[in-house]
């Protein structure tokens, strides 16, 4: 007596069942490699600390000297705190993008490519991988809050982590879609040191962008990394409103509020992943 046939359409969703759960599976494998790379490379991961570490104790300590409280409203190393954060994030972002270049290189992306799922699923991985890496140094560099003279308040900290996710992922994307069309390291460092520190320096993570002159106030409310420092520093204000540290991104003397920053940076990492995956995904 022989079975009975499965209609047609239990049989297709069954299909795309198990096909999503192999591309899901591939995505978990990319973000335990990446995972297990961070966990073996304390090193190197110590390294990658330390600079934004120097910058938040060296040069934030040296300048709350001479920048009084008053002109900003907290302490300079509070202010300050955003944008290591954004600093602390984007070092594990760009090693994503040179791993990629690399492994272009050494032939190993081409070996990796034979697994049997999709190449958007194999960019969504190391996307995935990196943004969760650069969380957990951000995550780190969040444990050095109380140093600044931030409190440790649960839903601030909650708040900063949710932030800094979301700044983590819109960096990665946009540097996996600056790196998905190069083919040389060198060329990808070399773009960075030409585009990231004036991003850094016009994100308002340094001084307030109501001290820059009228142009620049053009760029930063087309700079992501500005409002990725934004959207941390309100997260701190907050939960402490009455020490404001000055007006952020601005558009035409209008103040967004912080859901659209959010929303903005979201929107922005899914575009950046969508194109780099379109490109990444067209035959070599």
């Amino acid at each position: 007596m022989t079975a009975p046939a499965l209609p047609a359409a239990d049989v297709v969703g069954g299909e795309h069942g198990w096909v999503l759960r192999h591309e899901l599976r591939a995505v978990h494998a990319l973000v335990h490699r990446d995972l297990l790379r961070l966990s073996a490379q304390r090193t190197h991961t110590a390294l990658m600390l330390l600079q934004p570490v120097l910058y938040l104790f060296l040069l934030g300590g040296g300048l709350a000297a001479l920048i009084p409280d008053s002109s900003l409203g907290v302490g300079y190393q509070a202010y300050l705190f955003p944008g290591v954060l954004v600093m602390t994030v984007q070092a594990p972002a760009i090693v994503v993008g040179v791993r990629l270049i690399t492994d272009r290189q050494s032939g190993y992306l081409r070996e990796l490519l034979m697994a049997p799922v999709s190449r958007s699923t194999l960019l969504l991985g190391s996307c995935a991988g990196g943004t969760i890496v650069s969380t957990v140094q951000g995550t780190v560099l969040l444990t050095l809050a109380g140093a600044v003279g931030l409190a440790y308040d649960p839903l601030l900290l909650v708040l900063l982590l949710a932030g800094t996710l979301l700044v983590s992922f819109t960096i990665t994307a946009l540097l996996l879609l600056l790196a998905v069309g190069l083919e040389r390291p060198e060329n990808f460092h070399m773009l960075l040191g030409l585009v990231m520190m004036p991003l850094l320096f016009l994100s308002g993570g340094f001084f307030p962008l109501e001290n820059l002159p009228g142009w620049a106030h053009t760029l930063a409310a087309a700079n992501p990394l500005a409002y990725g420092v934004d959207l941390l520093r309100r997260c701190m204000e907050l939960r402490v409103p009455d020490r404001a540290a000055g007006v952020g991104i601005e558009w035409s003397g209008w103040q967004p509020p912080v859901f659209l920053e959010g929303t903005l940076l979201l929107a922005l990492g899914a575009v950046a992943l969508l194109w780099a995956a379109r490109l990444f995904s067209r035959p070599e």
